[in-house]
């Protein structure tokens, strides 16, 4: 019997010892917290709050503004571009600018706040309409022209069956858009006047975007910033291979 409780002393003097330890573990971690993890938690919260405030990159999932933007591109997006907001909200600081006529803006969707990325073709106290996919801008059509084939050589055989594309001459801006007869689509409405403080968004690729046409202009509060380049592209059809001719390439049209 004694030689079996002997063959326990380890363990004894192990669990005798184990209130230091677990001290020692504690004093170790309050130490590690004061000079690493904190600091590294305070670094990680300006770099988000700066994100958040400044400057971030969105990756686009959808093909709602083809050809300008395709999936697998991710956009740099200018948060100072209008405003500065509370970080992590959409509450405004201080406004230097709005968004004008031909601006590609990311945005919480009033639908189902979503972020969305679309451009605007209505500014508040205009009058927009739609005639058969064409727009109509306070009583004046908008001008569209062929559009030159290195606009799309980055679109597949596959993406370009059945689809038309133009350049759309907005006032002061002119874009790359596509269009799909094929598909179901509103491609006509009478005039809507855009009310103050708000601003009409539609998709570049017409007949395949889900954007004011059909819940409505957008509050200028939702905006969260405007896209100006590609900072990298992936090929989501290709293996995810790099499209490396769109990296870094500018979304401001001619």
């Amino acid at each position: 019997m004694l030689e079996l409780v002997g063959s326990f002393e380890p363990f004894v003097l192990a669990w005798v010892k184990f209130p230091m330890n677990t001290k020692t573990l504690w004093l170790r971690a309050r130490k590690w917290w004061r000079q690493e993890i904190r600091s590294l938690l305070i670094l990680a919260l300006i770099l988000f709050s700066l994100r958040s405030s400044l400057a971030d990159w969105n990756d686009v999932p959808s093909g709602s503004m083809r050809p300008t933007i395709l999936e697998g591109d991710r956009v740099f997006v200018n948060k100072l571009a209008y405003d500065l907001k509370v970080p992590f909200t959409t509450r405004h600081i201080a406004e230097w600018g709005n968004p004008q006529r031909g601006d590609i803006v990311v945005f919480f969707s009033p639908h189902d706040e979503k972020r969305l990325i679309k451009r605007v073709v209505g500014l508040p106290g205009d009058t927009i309409e739609l005639r058969n996919n064409a727009l109509v801008i306070n009583g004046r059509p908008v001008e569209y022209k062929p559009l030159a084939d290195e606009f799309l050589r980055d679109l597949g055989s596959a993406d370009r069956a059945g689809r038309v594309f133009a350049t759309e001459q907005l006032p002061g801006q002119t874009h790359a858009v596509a269009g799909n007869p094929a598909l179901p689509a509103l491609r006509n409405f009478v005039p809507l006047r855009v009310p103050e403080g708000q601003y009409f968004v539609m998709g570049d690729n017409r007949d395949d975007s889900f954007d004011s046409r059909y819940w409505g202009p957008v509050d200028r509060q939702r905006i969260v910033g405007r896209a100006t380049s590609v900072v990298m592209s992936l090929d989501r059809n290709n293996h995810w291979l790099p499209r490396w001719d769109r990296f870094f390439t500018s979304l401001q049209s001619e």
